[in-house]
């Protein structure tokens, strides 16, 4: 069984830069919509495992990375695509609009 791969500051640019697509959740565990996201992101790491990289990370224990990428709000998905940043959804979405997201960037 696949879980959502911990993403840090410190392996944060290798992640990216070794995998086509990543897709990072920013949450923070005292963060009641990040929580309710949770089940959500872990499904979705079993479902596009071997196809897209599926993180979370935590902006409090990983303020560096967060600043970066101006996350002001949490929950924030960043899909990033050979290393660069393609889209964003900030708050809790709906799952079928998360995978419709990433479906447009398998292609």
């Amino acid at each position: 069984m696949s879980t959502p791969f911990n993403v840090t500051d410190t392996n944060f640019e290798e992640t990216i830069k070794n995998n086509k697509l990543v897709f990072i959740d920013f949450w923070a565990t005292w963060c009641g919509p990040c929580r309710a996201l949770a089940p959500t992101i872990a499904e979705l790491s079993q479902e596009y495992l071997g196809k897209v990289l599926i993180g979370k990370l935590d902006v409090d224990e990983n303020p560096s990375t967060a600043e970066k990428f101006q996350v002001f709000s949490i929950p924030t998905i960043i899909l990033f695509k050979n290393g660069q940043e393609a889209e964003r959804l900030v708050g809790l979405c709906a799952k079928k609009n998360i995978t419709a997201l990433i479906e447009k960037h398998l292609q």
